[in-house]
């Protein structure tokens, strides 16, 4: 059985967005203010894109912010399915144009092969991470740890920086950071939309089984917080 330390409802999408877009840029200026740089890890999917909208135009010293994702499909960034994609459209623009942006897909045809490049692309990440923004998937997925996969129990002990996965129920061969380098953070936020969404998390919190269920590894642990933002409408 988990319990949530901190449980933020909204009634729309958008009001979520303005809150939650407000309080991430006052962190990543702190960060800024007392070391002079800040990293900011995002995730992909449709959820996330009102946040980005709103993130991208806060006025913070975004030239000193690091960017990269929790997860990526890999494929070019130009397709439909890039995460990176995403990112550039609708966060990396108006103020935020600035900020410095780690794609995790570099030039290997397979994940396997690309894996080590991109441990050394996040090498210069601010550490610990500043903010991490994930989702959850209706089968309690999170960044691309997912239960189906024969990766996961790797994913969840690696020291290492990040895995390349290969699920079996979403298309795409994954480069997911691993469960250490999302606990490697000052603040984790699980930002979910829609009762769908609510009634996954119910079920995730009736037990610890993270092998069933992987979000349960980031909720079931005290070393770094985690907010529940969640919208009633999207």
């Amino acid at each position: 059985m988990i319990k949530l330390s901190v449980f933020k409802p909204f009634d729309t999408a958008q009001h979520l967005a303005q809150t939650l877009a407000a309080k991430i840029a006052a962190q990543l200026q702190s960060a800024i203010d007392s070391r002079g740089s800040a990293s900011l890890v995002v995730s992909g999917g449709s959820t996330p894109l009102l946040l980005f909208s709103e993130l991208s135009r806060q006025a913070i010293d975004w030239q000193e912010v690091f960017v990269t994702l929790a997860d990526e499909r890999w494929v070019d960034p130009e397709h439909a399915d890039s995460n990176e994609r995403l990112v550039r459209e609708h966060l990396l623009t108006n103020r935020a144009s600035a900020a410095k942006f780690r794609g995790l897909k570099n030039s290997y045809a397979q994940v396997d092969d690309g894996v080590l490049m991109t441990e050394e692309v996040l090498s210069n990440l601010p550490r610990p991470l500043d903010v991490v923004i994930l989702g959850m998937g209706n089968d309690g997925h999170t960044a691309s740890l997912f239960p189906c996969s024969e990766q996961l129990a790797l994913g969840l002990a690696t020291p290492k920086t990040c895995l390349a996965v290969h699920p079996t129920t979403a298309p795409h061969g994954r480069l997911s950071l691993s469960l250490k380098t999302l606990l490697d953070s000052k603040q984790i936020y699980l930002h979910l939309h829609g009762e769908g969404k609510k009634a996954v998390l119910e079920q995730v919190l009736q037990s610890d089984d993270a092998t069933e269920m992987p979000i349960r590894a980031v909720l079931n642990q005290r070393k770094t917080p985690v907010d529940v933002y969640w919208s009633q409408a999207s």
